[in-house]
């Protein structure tokens, strides 16, 4: 299920969005992954299992995950897929989960 981060959706399609880009980063191999693909324009499997230490099969059930939330493209290209970024839908979870922390800390009292 791809991830619609978007600024007009209801509150529940965008609260259930933002949950499940949540949830694809949190495993520490997949912030390791979006981190390599930042640093880089595009890059295939076998050079995000070069960099970490994880099985191809592993690297790419991660891939999986993050692309199904939106936050990677996955370009198919013969025998070397390519996976980039997807600094939009980057910048949309940044702004919401921004929204989100201050709209729950509003009022709140520095100790």
């Amino acid at each position: 299920m791809m991830s619609t981060l978007t600024r007009s959706a209801q509150p529940e399609t965008r609260d259930a969005a933002l949950a499940g880009a949540l949830a694809a980063l949190g495993h520490p191999a997949r912030l390791a992954i979006l981190r390599h693909l930042a640093q880089h324009e595009a890059c295939c499997c076998r050079e995000v299992v070069e960099r970490i230490d994880l099985a191809q099969s592993t690297v790419s059930q991660h891939l999986k995950v993050l692309v199904s939330a939106g936050l990677v493209l996955y370009e198919p290209q013969n025998r070397r897929s390519r996976y980039t970024v997807n600094r939009p839908a980057l910048d949309r979870l940044a702004d919401q989960v921004g929204t989100l922390l201050i709209a729950c800390c509003a009022g709140r009292q520095q100790d």
